[in-house]
């Protein structure tokens, strides 16, 4: 912003500037103009324009203007907007806007609410302060039955038995090796606890270890989660791909749900159709695996629903039938995919719950913000490596049997409520996406170089060209080949739906050649000269998969499903996957707005993972290339992820971050 440029509102029109500027929507236009109507002469321009700035970061995903920091926004770095921002950003107009009779402190209704620096719409400052009360009022401590102790330690036994069936492959490791591997196996701490002598003579001969390792020498971070949860009625447990948030939540529930003479009414919820077919799928494995009754597993439900559909969402508006008004029946409601949750949802969500119903959130910390306003599960988790208050640590370490002295210097009351995830039991040492994942959220481009430098097997990179570009078509093809020949072979929709979903290319932008749009398009075709498709003049042709962009409650398909087209007997029909395994078929005529998911863009395959990762980035940068896309999109690979980018875009996308303008973290800490 040129700082050096002296101008008076008399000499232009700031609402003609930013019109003219291109910069913003025509729905930013308007709102200024409307609050410009209901002004006093003396702020109508100053405030008009701060209107247009709000509505124009709340599309941006911002929840409000910090003042302090849109002095420095990228907007008035253009030559015809630094004259704006110089004059918007002086005192007196700053001033002005505590003036102002569309601006409050929001303690009366009005179109805009100005609190500490930050300018908002009334109605997402409510939201901010709803969240906030809500969370606070459900964060207070509650009592642990003292039985729950003897169940979290039946829950979460060390895998004594799985050490004993591996010990014949560490017959010839040395004893420090053997000692490595024991420590991380049984996630101890502290060694010094441990007769190591005693203890690797007992792994050699088949021996039980259980006498040799005092609970108190370990921390298992998903027990600790567990035992958080049962201290707290509002719960935050985030992790990493890989660390159990579901496997945690799982023997959580079994905890809740035993010793109770009536089952408590246990909901499971996430934000997409895909993220809850996911969530449905997971936590019925993990039930499964369960060391309990079958009474105990028969009151742990399994199958999960969008929030969307758990609120009532009523077509044609905002809405919900569960409200304030009209709470949910429920007593337990697991949230998992908890990033991609916008703060007004969340609002709605936290709402209407029942006064004594208990919420846990599971996310990744770490991933994409929620595509519309807010980034609530990244301003709760600011406070997740604050550590527990003395008190917490005490109540979790009793239940647990665990030391947490070290992390007893908890400050705000939202930190006992939360727990991250520390392990990977996905990605160890040799994988070479767990290592890269940590380097990437690291922030440093050096260090993502150095793990592909180590030769890991399951991960490559390749300068983006014009070969390099491709290559990658034709590893997708390659990708996709068993499924068309499963349809082909004319196999049951279920295998052609599984297969389809080993492999998928994931991009950062929707148009152009490396965009979702450029890439289908060229993916068919070589698919077609491959002889692997036949299309015909028809827009759907058996293999085409398609993807859901919007919601439709009345047919039951949500944003993010993919399904693929099949020839039936009764013609062409879309298969989708459902939450209990069974595959639903759609007349292509009945499906809402959608498109070819051949290629897929990395914000729409949030909540999916694939076996194969094909990571295809543009060779010139795009503001929406930052380091939580890119982790985002490593992290949807299980075995496998080869990722062609140009260099320079690559390495600057690391360094960027996303920075969502909120309050919420400000009124946590309260």
């Amino acid at each position: 912003m040129a700082s050096n440029v002296a101008i008076t509102s008399s000499e232009f029109t700031p609402l003609d500037t930013l019109s003219a500027s291109g910069a913003f929507r025509p729905l930013d236009i308007q709102f200024a103009k409307f609050i410009a109507t209901q002004e006093t002469a003396a702020e109508k321009n100053v405030v008009a324009v701060f209107a247009a700035l709000v509505s124009h970061e709340l599309a941006s995903g911002h929840v409000c203007v910090d003042l302090a920091a849109a002095r420095h926004h990228r907007l008035w770095s253009k030559p015809d907007m630094a004259a704006l921002g110089h004059w918007l950003f002086s005192e007196e107009n700053l001033a002005s806007l505590n003036l102002a009779v569309t601006v409050s402190d929001g303690s009366k209704a009005t179109p805009l609410v100005l609190e500490d620096g930050r300018l908002y719409l009334y109605r997402y400052w409510q939201y901010e302060k709803d969240v906030a009360s809500l969370i606070h009022r459900l964060g207070r401590p509650q009592a642990v039955q003292d039985e729950k102790r003897a169940l979290l330690d039946s829950l979460f036994t060390p895998p004594f038995e799985m050490l004993l069936a591996q010990a014949g492959q560490y017959q010839d490791r040395t004893d420090a090796e053997v000692q490595d591997y024991l420590a991380d196996a049984l996630d101890i701490v502290d060694g010094a606890q441990i007769d190591w002598s005693a203890a690797i003579y007992a792994f050699r001969n088949g021996e039980s270890l259980s006498a040799h390792v005092p609970v108190s020498a370990c921390l298992n971070w998903q027990k600790v989660a567990a035992a958080v949860a049962l201290t707290r009625r509002f719960t935050v447990i985030s992790g990493g791909p890989g660390t159990g948030k579901t496997t945690t939540v799982a023997r959580l529930l079994a905890a809740l749900v035993s010793h109770e003479d009536i089952p408590p009414v246990i909901k499971l919820v996430a934000p997409t159709g895909k993220a809850a077919n996911r969530l449905t799928e997971s936590i019925g494995n993990a039930v499964k695996s369960l060391p309990v009754s079958d009474e105990v597993r028969a009151n742990i439900p399994v199958q999960a629903s969008t929030i969307h559909r758990l609120l009532g969402a009523v077509p044609q508006r905002v809405g919900f039938r569960h409200n304030a008004r009209n709470r949910l029946h429920l007593d337990i409601l697991i949230v998992d995919e908890a990033s991609m949750v916008d703060q007004p949802l969340m609002a709605s969500l936290l709402a209407a719950l029942p006064d004594k119903a208990r919420v846990i959130l599971l996310g990744d910390k770490d991933q994409l913000a929620s595509v519309e306003a807010g980034a609530v599960l990244g301003d709760i988790c600011q406070f997740v490596d604050d550590g527990f208050s003395e008190r917490q640590a005490k109540t979790i370490g009793e239940l647990t049997g665990y030391n947490l002295s070290a992390f007893n210097a908890g400050r705000y009351p939202v930190s006992d409520g939360l727990c991250l995830l520390r392990k990977s039991y996905r990605f160890h040492a040799r994988s070479g996406i767990g290592q890269l994942a940590y380097a990437i959220n690291d922030g440093q481009a050096g260090k993502v170089a150095s793990v592909f430098e180590v030769g890991f097997e399951d991960i490559a990179y390749r300068e983006m060209d014009a070969d390099a570009y491709q290559a990658a078509i034709e590893l997708v093809v390659d990708g996709y080949r068993p499924y068309l020949n499963l349809l082909k072979a004319n196999a049951e929709p279920e295998m052609v739906l599984e297969a389809f979903a080993r492999c998928r290319l994931l991009c950062a932008l929707t148009e152009g050649p490396f965009g979702v749009a450029g890439l289908n398009r060229r993916i068919e075709n070589a698919l077609v000269s491959k002889g692997l498709l036949k299309p015909g003049e028809e827009l759907f042709y058996p293999g085409r998969p398609v993807m859901v962009v919007q919601n439709d409650h009345g047919v039951g398909l949500y944003n993010g499903d993919i399904g693929i087209t099949v020839m039936t007997e009764n013609g062409l029909r879309v298969m989708f996957d459902q939450p209990d395994g069974t595959v639903r078929a759609v007349l292509p005529s009945r499906l809402p707005p959608h498109q070819t998911a051949f290629a897929m863009t990395i914000h729409k395959s949030q909540g999916s993972e694939f076996d194969n990762v094909v990571m295809v980035m543009p060779t010139e940068f795009s503001p929406v290339i930052c380091r939580e896309l890119i982790y985002t999109g490593v992290t949807r690979a299980k075995k496998r992820l080869d990722i062609f980018a140009g260099r320079k875009v690559f390495e600057k996308g690391i360094r960027e971050r996303v920075e969502r303008y909120t309050g919420l973290a400000s009124l946590l800490a309260k």
